[in-house]
């Protein structure tokens, strides 16, 4: 993409950005809880979840500190069980042996996949990483005239982000894929 076609992207989501709470954090936990619940959940379904689910689990050490039954239950209705379990277990490990800060020791975390390790090290750390989701890949597939997939879809992002304003640029390309370039 170029130099003008990314600033306009990033003024475009400026004014148009949807306001989500984890959109105004750089805090790990509060991002991971995010995208551990957005993980097949549209987004306006996991507002109140999520900050119910923070109000019960503020911190990373309250969630480890509870019983993993005590967090599913909070989760029921979001689907997918087995990710609050994960997300329970993770927070144990983090509570204990701290952050990783890069996409590699997000990935050695349970249930953390090259996406989510690559969110959470993007909007809470600042590691000049691309996120690929769905709206990214139908973004770019959409950009290039042909479905992106694997390797070359990741080569894609990483050639579209640059370097400088990655975690916005990240939200900008997810949040036109969201809102914009419909399946």
């Amino acid at each position: 993409m170029t130099g003008e076609g990314r600033r306009a992207l990033l003024a475009w989501y400026r004014r148009n950005r949807r306001d989500f709470p984890w959109r105004r954090t750089r805090d790990p936990y509060r991002i991971l809880v995010s995208e551990v619940m957005l993980q097949q959940t549209q987004a306006s379904r996991v507002v109140p979840r999520y900050e119910r689910f923070l109000g019960r689990f503020p911190t990373v050490e309250r969630l480890a500190a509870s019983p993993v039954g005590d967090v599913i239950r909070e989760w029921s209705g979001l689907g997918y069980n087995i990710r609050a379990k994960r997300l329970h277990e993770t927070s144990g490990l983090v509570a204990s042996n701290g952050w990783p800060r890069t996409v590699d020791g997000l990935r050695r975390l349970p249930g953390i996949g090259p996406y989510t390790a690559a969110a959470v090290a993007s909007f809470a750390f600042g590691e000049e990483v691309a996120v690929v989701d769905t709206n990214v890949r139908r973004v770019l597939s959409r950009w290039h005239g042909r479905p992106l997939r694997g390797a070359e879809l990741q080569q894609a992002a990483d050639g579209a982000a640059g370097s400088g304003e990655t975690a916005e640029w990240n939200q900008a390309m997810m949040e036109l894929g969201a809102v914009l370039c419909r399946p």
